[in-house]
């Protein structure tokens, strides 16, 4: 197999998703998510991606489609398509596996997985994260991350257009 092949493999739907978290369950290892649009990978995102895998044992990220990253940021977004996208993440060592979801939240993906450990942006209060009770009242903890200051997909867009 190819390392391409290898990586490729990472990205997931639900269906393919579910033996590996049993397997996964089964051994012990916690497992952590998180969700977004991850549009123009950049050392922000690795630096918030790195910090959540380091919270667990097996890091899934749900990788919004292109039909709800143009609904949640609008008019030309997302810059990079889904599979691109799902394609980055993947290449990273420590993401175990990219699943892309469609609809508007993450929540049905949340319930599916049943994350030890649920993770999201500190530009969030645990509050306002979709799944948040959901995880607490599974016995899980949901954790937030700052970014790193600077980075963002929206900063690097306006440079590319020289706003």
């Amino acid at each position: 197999m190819t390392k391409l092949e290898i990586l490729q493999r990472k990205i997931v739907s639900v269906q393919e998703l579910l033996p590996l978290l049993h397997i996964w369950k089964f051994k012990g290892n916690k497992v952590v998510f998180t969700n977004g649009c991850f549009d123009l990978l950049h050392r922000g995102h690795i630096d918030y991606l790195s910090k959540a895998a380091d919270l667990g044992d097996r890091l899934i990220v749900g990788l919004n489609t292109d039909l709800s990253t143009n609904n949640l940021k609008g008019e030309g977004r997302p810059i990079t398509d889904e599979l691109s996208r799902a394609t980055l993440l993947a290449s990273l060592f420590f993401v175990e596996a990219v699943v892309l979801f469609d609809e508007p939240t993450p929540l049905d993906l949340i319930k599916i997985i049943n994350p030890e450990v649920l993770v999201k942006g500190a530009d969030y209060s645990i509050n306002q994260i979709i799944g948040a009770d959901y995880i607490h009242e599974n016995g899980g903890r949901v954790e937030t991350i700052e970014f790193l200051p600077g980075y963002s997909t929206s900063l690097i867009e306006q440079k590319i257009k020289g706003l």
